[in-house]
C-alpha cells in the first residue's frame, strides 16, 4: 500500500504529514535529511514504549541515529508542571540543541506536552510528532497546538509551535483498545461535521470497516482528516478566525472534562463526539439546522458503539449551572462571552457569540435529566 503526504503550507514553517501503515519503519530515513546532531532524543509513555520503542530505536540506528527516550506515565494527568519539568530538564541533560530534533512518539498527551517541552527549550528546538493514537493522528500532532492543563482548565498553559514533521503510522492503531480507538473517531467525525457532508456520507458507509481493521478505510479518514486540518491551520495558524471551527464540540467537551476531573470516566474523543451531538441539538433549538441532523449524528456514533449523550458518562456530573460555570473557563471565552461552533446544517458550521444562555442551560437541563 502507498503512503498518502499531506503537506502543511505555512511560509518558514512548511511540514509534510506522512501517512501509511509500518511508516515507522523508515523514521531514521525522515529524519536524518533535517541534520543537527546524530542523537535523537525520543520523548513517549511507558505504554507505547513497551509496544513500540524498539522498532523505533530500531529504525533510528538503521539511519546511522542513535536515541535515547524518557518514558513518562501515560493519561491526560501527565499534561502537568511537574512532568513537562522532568521533559525539559532531561532534555537540557540530553544536551539537546537548538538545530536538534525531539521526538514526540504517543498520543496527544505526549504530542502536546514534548511539543511544549520543544517550544520552551532554548527559545525553540525542532521536534517530529509520530503519534500513535487515532485522536493524535487526526487532530493533536498536526497544527502546532502544544501545551499543558491547569487546574483552571485544560490546554491553558502552552503555545504555537509547529513541528518540522509528522510521520503518522496506520499500523500502529491496530494494538488500540476498541475505546481509544472509538474516542480518537469522534475527531475523525467532526470534521465531515464541520466542513465536508460527503466526508461524513462515507464515514456513514465505510466507519465501521475502518473500526474493524481495513486499513485502506484507515489511511483514507487519517488523510482526509488531515487535509481538512492543514487548509484551515493554513488560512488560520493561532486560531484569529477560522481556526476555531475545528473546536465543534469543544466547548461542551471541555466543560465534561473538567467535570470528570480529566479521568479515564471520559476521554478527550468521547468528549467531543458527545459535544457535536449537543452542538448540533442547540443549532436545532435555535431554528440553525434541522430536527433531523442531530437526530442523523447520534444515530452515526451510536452505529459506531460510542458515547453520545451526557447520560453515557458514568458518575455524578455538576448541574446545569455548574457546567456552563465551566464552560466560563475555556479559551473559546471571548470578551466574558462564550463562543460556540454551531451548524447550519451537516458540513455546514460556523462560529458565533450571539448564543442565548438560557438556550444553552435548556440543552444541558435535558440532557442532565436523562441520568435519571
Amino acid at each position: 500500500m502507498t503512503t498518502e503526504t499531506v503537506r502543511v503550507d505555512l511560509p518558514g514553517r512548511e511540514y509534510d504529514i506522512h501517512i501509511g501503515p509500518d511508516i515507522i519503519d523508515n523514521a531514521g530515513d525522515f529524519i536524518k535529511p533535517f541534520g543537527g546532531r546524530r542523537h535523537v532524543c525520543i520523548v513517549t509513555d511507558t505504554n507505547v514504549a513497551d509496544l513500540h520503542l524498539t522498532r523505533l530505536t530500531t529504525a533510528l540506528a538503521q539511519a546511522g541515529l542513535t536515541s535515547e527516550a524518557l518514558a513518562l506515565p501515560p493519561g491526560e494527568a501527565t499534561k502537568c508542571w511537574t512532568e513537562l519539568e522532568r521533559t525539559v530538564e532531561w532534555l537540557l541533560g540530553q544536551k539537546v540543541e537548538r538545530g536538534d530534533m525531539v521526538v514526540a512518539f504517543g498520543g496527544g498527551v505526549i504530542g502536546d506536552l514534548a511539543g511544549f517541552a520543544a517550544a520552551i527549550l532554548r527559545r525553540g528546538v525542532r521536534f517530529v510528532q509520530i503519534p500513535t493514537s487515532l485522536l493524535a493522528q487526526v487532530d493533536s500532532s498536526v497544527g502546532g497546538k502544544t501545551g499543558i492543563n491547569s487546574p483552571h482548565g485544560k490546554n491553558l498553559i502552552g503555545a504555537f509551535h509547529q513541528p518540522s514533521l509528522v510521520l503518522a503510522d496506520t499500523a500502529l492503531l491496530g494494538t488500540l483498545t476498541e475505546r481509544d480507538f472509538l474516542a480518537g473517531y469522534g475527531e475523525v467525525v467532526k470534521y465531515g461535521l464541520l466542513g465536508d457532508a460527503a466526508f461524513f456520507e462515507w464515514l456513514e458507509d465505510h466507519a465501521p470497516q475502518m473500526a474493524a481493521g481495513d486499513m485502506d478505510a484507515r489511511v483514507r479518514a487519517v488523510t482526509r482528516s488531515c487535509q481538512m486540518k492543514a487548509d484551515i491551520v493554513q488560512r488560520d495558524e493561532t486560531e484569529q478566525g477560522d481556526r476555531a471551527l475545528l473546536n465543534l464540540g469543544h466547548t461542551f467537551c471541555h466543560a465534561l472534562e473538567a467535570a470528570t476531573g480529566y479521568s479515564d470516566r471520559l476521554l478527550h474523543g468521547e468528549g467531543v463526539a458527545i459535544g457535536c451531538a449537543l452542538a448540533f441539538e442547540l443549532s436545532s433549538r435555535l431554528g440553525l439546522c434541522s430536527q433531523e441532523d442531530p437526530s442523523r449524528v447520534r444515530a452515526h456514533l451510536r452505529d459506531m458503539g460510542m458515547k453520545v449523550d451526557i447520560a453515557d458518562i458514568p458518575g455524578d456530573l455538576p448541574d446545569a449551572q455548574g457546567l456552563l460555570a465551566l464552560m466560563g473557563q475555556d479559551k473559546k471565552v471571548l470578551a466574558g462571552q462564550l463562543r460556540f461552533i454551531l451548524a447550519r446544517g451537516i458540513g455546514e458550521a460556523f462560529i458565533t457569540g450571539d448564543v442565548p444562555v438560557d438556550a444553552v442551560l435548556g440543552v444541558l437541563q435535558d440532557a442532565l435529566a436523562q441520568k435519571g
